[in-house]
């Protein structure tokens, strides 16, 4: 074997891991928010779990990434400890199915055209050519997302086929051959299998090594069930290197993996071996090819959760043994690693939108019926601290979303969906800050002694439901993507302007003619031009929200215009309607 072989070996690995890298990242891109989705379906029952996290894996050919999602999902709270035995579990069946995928790799076509073209070095360039004519003609990303996933299935069999290729010339050496006996022992042979599975971070990869390794002619199946076995533990090594810096639970998600993975191949290599010293299975020292390996992979993956699942309280039990409690855990926070699959980074970041916008609304509720009963001081404090988390959020929401754009390739309803919050963003931790300054003004007249006139008592009267209206409805349009009463929202913004001008300019008058003071219509006028600016903010998250659902292409600040001031039919019909419900 010479330094071309290794050339070509290490460069198929290359093509091999890259590949595996792009189809994994297309799959991932392809289904959207459905990932997250779909995990939030894997409650306590363990066969629900184990479903879902085969399809996910098969989606995304990667039980690693799935383990990374994983410890991500269980670090922001999107999923418990528990949830995510049986999806680990699913995920181990799952990621074999690589195995029998690159299995045809070792087809004996003969002269039968329809196996020649099963074969990767035949279908692989064909899928390649369709790949790049998709990435490089298509318009939209959706269709350029397909195209560069069918690119890395290509590269990655052609991969394989490169490895398959420089190994050829190995069947003859006889050093190679004394060292391939070596891995007889289940111990060395488990041991050489983590090893290079924890260096390259890829079960699916060292197990496509062991298949190009197969096609010498060299390899055993005595010698192969250690090493699968071994790769099957070292594929841990992600999980564990992505819970660094994780919490608690998340930290345990990690472990739980490593301990399926130690446990199986203890109770499998046990007794297999004991097995063997009974029966004497004549097998092992037959050649192995690549569908044998595919075969002891599955095997292994199945028959460890056959044993393990019944277990899986058990298996939590160990993790929480292993990872203490501790008394530092965060009260929320979005997980970097849910960037690795932007789709459900995404669609985190719009449960944690949802969180926010709920924390505003509550926020309003509790200020603006203060407004209408008067001040309570359990009330005062739960606007203070409210608005302090929903500041929390706007940070956390504003660096994450954009470190997320700016690093990640998003698809199209990704980038919407993350242009969307972060306009609204601002709009409503405005919001957050008005309630605040309406239960300041509330605490004022309290601390001062002050107390409005009937007549102002009246006005406000009028326009707190209309604030309550307005808010209530464009929250309510963004958080249900509803927009069938976003068109309230305009002409009932516009109603509530005109009645704070108009109760301004009674206040002045009261004031001139000595029915208030000065001091009272500072404090009027305070709670006024909060309302007014509620209504605009609301007004703001309505347009947004409606924007996007209408997937609207004009500039966002001509949009915003046409839409605040749209003079139809419909919009004149509200305006009158709601002049009627609060002015008259």
């Amino acid at each position: 074997m010479d330094v071309l072989n290794f050339v070509s070996l290490f460069g198929g690995l290359a093509f091999f891991l890259y590949g595996m890298y792009l189809l994994s990242e297309s799959l991932k891109k392809t289904a959207g928010g459905k990932l997250e989705k779909l995990l939030k379906k894997a409650t306590d029952s363990k066969i629900k779990g184990l479903t879902i996290g085969a399809l996910i894996t098969i989606a995304i050919q990667s039980s690693s990434a799935m383990t990374v999602m994983l410890v991500g999902f269980v670090n922001s709270g999107i999923m418990e400890l528990p949830q995510t035995v049986g999806v680990l579990f699913g995920s181990d069946i799952g990621t074999t199915l690589t195995a029998w995928i690159l299995s045809m790799a070792g087809i004996d076509s003969g002269d039968n055209i329809f196996l020649k073209f099963l074969k990767p070095s035949c279908f692989s360039l064909l899928v390649a050519l369709i790949g790049i004519v998709m990435v490089m003609m298509s318009k939209k990303q959706r269709r350029k997302d397909i195209g560069a996933m069918l690119l890395g299935f290509a590269i990655l069999m052609q991969g394989m086929t490169m490895m398959a290729e420089s190994m050829e010339p190995l069947k003859t050496m006889d050093s190679f051959v004394s060292l391939m006996t070596t891995f007889k022992n289940p111990v060395l042979g488990v041991l050489a299998g983590t090893i290079v599975t924890g260096i390259i971070q890829s079960s699916a990869a060292s197990i496509g090594i062991l298949q190009s390794l197969s096609m010498t002619g060299q390899l055993t199946y005595g010698m192969a069930i250690p090493l699968i076995l071994g790769a099957n533990i070292g594929t841990c090594m992600t999980a564990l290197l992505s819970c660094v810096g994780a919490n608690r639970d998340a930290k345990r998600v990690a472990v739980i993996h490593t301990e399926v993975k130690i446990f199986g191949t203890i109770i499998t290599l046990t007794l297999f071996y004991i097995l063997n010293l009974i029966f004497h299975f004549d097998f092992l020292d037959e050649r192995v090819g690549v569908v044998g390996i595919a075969a002891i992979h599955s095997i292994f993956n199945i028959v460890n959760t056959v044993i393990l699942l019944p277990f899986n309280k058990f298996l939590v039990k160990i993790a929480q043994i292993v990872i203490k409690e501790t008394n530092e855990e965060q009260e929320f926070k979005l997980d970097e690693r849910l960037m690795l699959t932007p789709p459900v980074a995404v669609a985190e970041c719009r449960n944690m939108m949802v969180k926010m916008v709920n924390k505003a609304m509550n926020g309003l509720d509790k200020s603006t019926a203060m407004l209408e009963t008067g001040y309570n001081e359990d009330d005062f404090n739960f606007v203070k601290n409210n608005e302090e988390r929903i500041d929390a959020y706007e940070d956390l929401l504003g660096s994450y979303l954009m470190k997320l754009t700016t690093t990640q390739h998003l698809s199209e309803e990704d980038k919407n969906s993350s242009s969307r919050m972060l306009q609204a963003i601002g709009e409503v931790e405005r919001i957050g800050d008005h309630a605040n300054y309406l239960s300041d003004s509330i605490e004022e007249l309290v601390s001062k002694h002050i107390e409005f006139s009937d007549e102002a008592k009246k006005e406000l009267a009028r326009v707190i439901p209309a604030v309550q209206e307005i808010y209530r409805t464009a929250l309510g349009c963004y958080l249900s993507d509803d927009m069938i009463n976003a068109g309230d929202v305009a002409p009932l913004r516009t109603v509530i302007a005109e009645m704070c001008d108009e109760f301004k300019n009674n206040h002045v008058e009261r004031i001139s003619s000595g029915v208030c003071t000065t001091e009272q219509g500072f404090v009027f006028n305070d709670i006024l031009y909060s309302c007014v600016r509620i209504a605009e903010h609301s007004l703001n998250i309505a347009a947004i929200a409606y924007r996007f659902k209408s997937a609207n292409e004009t500039d966002l600040n001509t949009y915003m215009h046409d839409f605040k001031h749209s003079k139809d039919n419909s919009s004149e019909l509200r305006y009158k309607a709601f002049a009627e419900k609060y002015k008259a």
